[in-house]
């Protein structure tokens, strides 16, 4: 039986790269980016003083640009939410593997009838507890689905609406596991805006100071406030992206899952008063 809550597979991959995510983001931070961040403010200081007649370009370093704490938030996210995508196409790759296992033994030329479907069934309900990870796949829970209904109602297009019926059931379960990777890809913009908000602060607090002609304080708060920003809506369009290509993926799947039952399962059905019953079913 699948484990729920804490207990779920899901849950450990979202807290463990939850987890990972922060402490190697900071890992990072604090041993490379803040430090060569710091290095540069100070040679560029060094060269201000010493030759104050001159003009310097700002440097645009990467590290300048992600050194502050909100950049560094929203590098956390999008790893994060890297790890749980990441993890889906997994989920989703083992679920097109399934279309290569055989869950019934038929033979060739042999159909399914209304009596025979509760013994097949049972096979199929056999072989996925038998199996550790078949419990929580989606074509082994469509076949059942179809062989149950068509065992209780003995219609060949009862058991079509079933295979659609589970199929987009599916898919819900699917499109709500996604809920926490939209709030992620919500969040890391919000998060940039925070920081133009706390920059532009900082650099009205320190108004006073260019007014006498010391904007070193107010060019550093709007570099937070525009380097955040930037970051921010940067990592949300490609996360947008994989988000996207992660739910096309998603179709796909059911697309496939819901054909190959259509054909393999369905297609094998026959009711004994309707012998010439045609074995091809519409899912439109």
């Amino acid at each position: 039986m699948k484990k729920k809550g804490f207990y779920s597979l899901d849950f450990v991959i979202i807290a463990t790269g939850l987890l990972l995510s922060v402490l190697v983001v900071n890992f990072v931070y604090e041993l490379y980016i803040r430090p060569l961040a710091q290095d540069i403010e100070i040679t560029s200081r060094l060269q201000s003083t010493q030759n104050p007649d001159k003009s310097f370009a700002t440097n645009r370093s990467l590290a300048i640009i992600v050194k502050d704490y909100e950049q560094q938030v929203c590098i956390s996210l999008m790893m994060w939410a890297s790890v749980i995508i990441g993890y889906k196409f997994i989920k989703i790759r083992r679920e097109s593997s399934m279309l290569s296992k055989p869950f019934l033994r038929m033979s060739r030329g042999e159909r399914i009838l209304p009596e025979d479907a509760l013994s097949h069934y049972k096979e199929v309900e056999g072989k996925v507890s038998g199996v550790s990870g078949l419990a929580d796949r989606i074509l082994p829970d469509i076949i059942m689905s179809a062989l149950h209904r068509f065992d209780s109602t003995r219609s060949i297009q009862d058991a079509a609406h079933a295979v659609k019926e589970r199929a987009e059931l599916a898919y819900e379960k699917l499109e709500s596991d996604l809920s926490l990777v939209r709030y992620i890809a919500w969040a890391i913009p919000s998060v940039g805006f925070i920081g133009t908000v706390r920059g532009i602060g900082e650099a009205l607090a320190q108004a006073d100071q260019a007014i006498r002609g010391d904007i070193e304080g107010v060019t550093s708060s709007l570099g937070l406030a525009f380097n955040s920003t930037l970051i921010a809506l940067f990592l949300s369009i490609i996360l947008m992206f994989f988000v996207h290509l992660l739910q096309s993926k998603q179709e796909t799947l059911l697309i496939e899952l819901e054909d190959f039952v259509s054909r393999n399962i369905v297609g094998l059905m026959k009711t004994p008063n309707k012998e010439e019953e045609t074995s091809s079913v519409s899912f439109s």
